[in-house]
């Protein structure tokens, strides 16, 4: 009776099992690497002269947000009278125009920019504020959330320590104190906040150490001027502007691409289940766009060894393909005549097996927190988010997979416009 249940079972709990263990693999591996070769955290002061950093937000439609963005830059541990922030406007509807006006009054010792782009997009605004730009290093992000205290300081602590590295990321934690404030979506906004260090402080971290990061974070990135300068600008032709500029440092400039796990931006959580459907497609059909534009005719599965980008295209689209599929297979299955408690009992066995890839995935996730106890304490208070994390990663494997769908069909050309931006209240020569 055993035997027989084992063989049913195994005829189609396989291939459930094929997408959880490619995962399993990648997820021991990361942990390997994490515990056993730890990414240097900078300490201490910036080596030599600490030189002066231009700041890019790109502001649309941010006047619920851009004081409290400004003011976490002001409160770094970077010296203000070094920093220039360029707020990069592209048509605003709002009141940030005046936000921005309210805090340079009050953000004296800040070095404060307004500029105003001619049309809507964020790699326009950014593109536009590059040129306008000064200093040795730029910092990207977003005007939505906060500055981590120490982010300006140990990005440039790591291009001093190594000449190589062009371009970094930050890593993206949820804003805790925005979850603990919204007493709606308490589990999905728990979730997104396991789920994105995750993504950052265990697949990053092992990305970046073996020189296989591929992404930056729109949130949050640092670059050398020098880097952004001989580049061919942000691309407006995908929604993946971000990877898209890691493309280029990677392929075009052959430059070294890292993470620097205690550069923090604290993202505010999505609203609601649409938002959160939204980003997933965002990120997914950046990819996948990024990919085919750069790589498309020099990847194939006889580089599955070889050529990590085959690795992770088959981990990121392929098995979370065959993942959504067989899950919806077990109703056909229930109607094929197979038992319930059968299938009910290959689906708990494959649960235990994705418990077991988060359970490693959050280990390596306290590894890289012990920078700060107060999100510690936090993942420690909300452990119970863990054992439902795999239900959370099967609603975002189904948005990812409508993202994918999505990046199959060509978006239209962007329409060109010619250049033509000013400082707001400067009249152009």
């Amino acid at each position: 009776m055993i035997q027989e249940t084992l063989l049913q079972m195994g005829f189609w709990t396989a291939w459930l099992v094929i997408p959880a263990l490619f995962e399993l693999l990648v997820a021991l591996w990361g942990w390997w690497h994490i515990h056993f070769k730890p990414v240097a955290v900078p300490s201490g002061e910036v080596p030599g002269r600490m030189p002066q950093v231009t700041i890019i937000l790109p502001v649309y439609n941010a006047a619920g947000t851009l004081a409290a963005c400004l003011r976490s830059i002001a409160r770094c541990d970077y010296p203000n009278e070094l920093i220039t922030v360029i707020c990069a406007n592209n048509q605003s509807t709002d009141d940030s125009w005046r936000v921005y006006q309210t805090m340079q009054k009050e953000l004296r010792d800040l070095r404060l920019q307004w500029l105003e782009g001619p049309q809507r997009g964020k790699a326009q605004a950014l593109n536009m504020a590059i040129y306008a730009s000064s200093g040795d290093y730029v910092v990207t992000m977003d005007s939505t959330g906060l500055l981590g205290k120490h982010a300006l300081k140990n990005f440039i602590h790591n291009f001093m320590l190594d000449p190589a590295v062009q371009a970094q990321t930050g890593a993206v934690l949820c804003n805790r104190k925005l979850i603990e404030a919204d007493r709606h979506h308490r589990w999905m906004h728990h979730s997104e906040y396991l789920a994105h260090a995750i993504a950052f402080l265990a697949g990053r971290t092992a990305e970046s150490q073996t020189d296989q990061l591929i992404t930056l974070s729109g949130a949050l990135a640092a670059f050398r001027r020098s880097a952004l300068m001989q580049s061919r600008m942000y691309s407006v032709e995908t929604v993946g502007v971000a990877t898209d500029m890691a493309f280029q440092i990677r392929y075009y400039l052959k430059g070294k691409v890292i993470l620097c796990p205690t550069a923090v931006f604290y993202a505010p959580p999505a609203p609601n289940w649409a938002a959160l459907n939204a980003k997933y497609q965002r990120w997914q059909r950046g990819e996948i766009e990024v990919i085919r534009a750069f790589l498309a005719t020099k990847l194939s599965l006889t580089g599955l060894f070889a050529n990590f980008l085959v690795r992770r295209l088959l981990l990121d689209h392929t098995m979370a393909l065959l993942k959504v599929a067989w899950l919806v297979m077990g109703g056909l299955l229930l109607g094929l005549g197979y038992p319930g408690q059968l299938i009910g009992l290959s689906f708990a066995l494959v649960y235990l097996l994705y418990l077991w890839i988060a359970g490693l995935n959050l280990s390596n996730v306290l590894f890289y927190l012990r920078f700060d106890k107060t999100e510690r304490n936090y993942c420690d208070r909300h452990w119970w988010t863990f054992f439902t994390l795999p239900l959370y990663q099967l609603v975002t494997d189904l948005f990812r997979l409508s993202g994918l769908i999505n990046g199959l069909s060509p978006a239209a050309p962007a329409k060109k416009v010619p250049a033509n931006w000013r400082k707001r209240g400067q009249k152009r020569s």
